[in-house]
């Protein structure tokens, strides 16, 4: 996983007030909660004392209460009290959780997976959900690395053959391009694809126009990816790391088109249920792929349209370096 990045690893209506969330992320056991202030504070879900799971304890006095021995820790992990000693007494300060700065925003819950600082860097998300779209939350696990997904997502010429009966009905086999760029952490890709009658070559990317429409396909570093398929209709999908063999996928599908309440929602939901057939279509080739993690270097023989891929390869690495370098 890159270091220093900002992940969105749950929705926001999994973790409600008064009851502790355990959940597997990036690789470790950890434990949600609110406070009554509807503040969500995240931790490793293990108590220092003697090892038990703080996911199944209570939310009590604003704290995380242990199952085993009362110990409260507080939203910064640190313990606030040792039922044995008497509440007048002093905490060992040796009685500290690890805890993992956190946000709330756009729906999701976010951790930051790195060194803490001083001042983070904004939350990524796309600037141009927020004006009257609904949508409708679905999730999916596939057993494979969080890398292995995300390019699956960033692959343009896959569909006439993966979705030869839904999305990728018309056999448009031939890909231009694709157009790929890439400013800061944000990727954007333009696609071309097209009957192939015959009559010419795939176009390299620099035979193609400046594109004039906002781009299909956006990724954000580290872990979300927007599919732009109309003005009214978009797909977002956060791919969260469970661990390093599965994948968690929160896919929403938001849309404008349709306002009157019943509508929109029985609206929502056939989308939704047409998603998931396109989904598993998808699972079925990712968990094939060998190796099951990518890396920058690897034993494969990329093409031209497979741009996205590589770009999206080379920019991780870069990001690792960078933070392996300051740690």
């Amino acid at each position: 996983m890159i270091p220093d990045q900002w992940y969105a690893v749950l929705d926001s209506s999994e973790v409600k007030a008064g009851r502790p969330v355990g959940v597997t992320r990036l690789g470790e056991k950890m434990v949600f909660w609110r406070d009554d202030q509807g503040q969500v504070s995240c931790m490793a879900d293990l108590c220092p004392h003697r090892g038990c799971a703080l996911r199944i304890g209570k939310i009590v006095h604003n704290h995380i209460q242990c199952p085993f021995h009362g110990f409260e820790f507080d939203s910064s992990g640190r313990c606030q009290l040792v039922p044995a000693n008497g509440k007048a007494a002093q905490t060992p300060k040796a009685l500290q959780v690890k805890t993992y700065p956190t946000r709330e925003a756009h729906h999701f819950i976010w951790i930051w997976w790195g060194e803490p600082r001083e001042t983070y860097p904004p939350l990524p998300f796309f600037d141009d959900l927020e004006d009257g779209f609904s949508y409708m939350v679905d999730k999916a696990v596939w057993p494979v690395h969080y890398s292995r997904a995300i390019e699956n997502q960033l692959d343009v010429f896959h569909l006439a053959f993966v979705h030869d009966t839904t999305i990728g009905r018309g056999n448009r086999t031939l890909s231009n391009g694709p157009l790929v760029k890439l400013d800061g952490e944000h990727m954007d890709i333009w696609v071309y694809n097209e009957v192939d009658d015959g009559s010419h070559v795939a176009l390299r990317p620099g035979d193609l126009p400046e594109p004039a429409r906002p781009p299909f396909l956006r990724f954000i570093f580290p872990n979300i990816w927007m599919n732009r398929i109309s003005e009214n209709m978009r797909i977002v999908v956060s791919f969260v790391p469970v661990d390093e063999n599965h994948t968690l996928f929160y896919l929403r599908y938001y849309q404008r088109m349709v306002r009157v309440p019943l509508l929109r929602e029985l609206f929502n939901l056939l989308t939704l249920l047409s998603s998931r057939v396109i989904l598993k279509q998808d699972e079925r080739v990712v968990v094939t792929q060998r190796p099951p993690k990518s890396e920058a270097k690897m034993n494969e023989k990329p093409i031209v349209q497979d741009r996205p891929i590589v770009t999206y390869r080379k920019h991780r690495q870069e990001l690792m370096d960078q933070a392996g370098k300051k740690a």
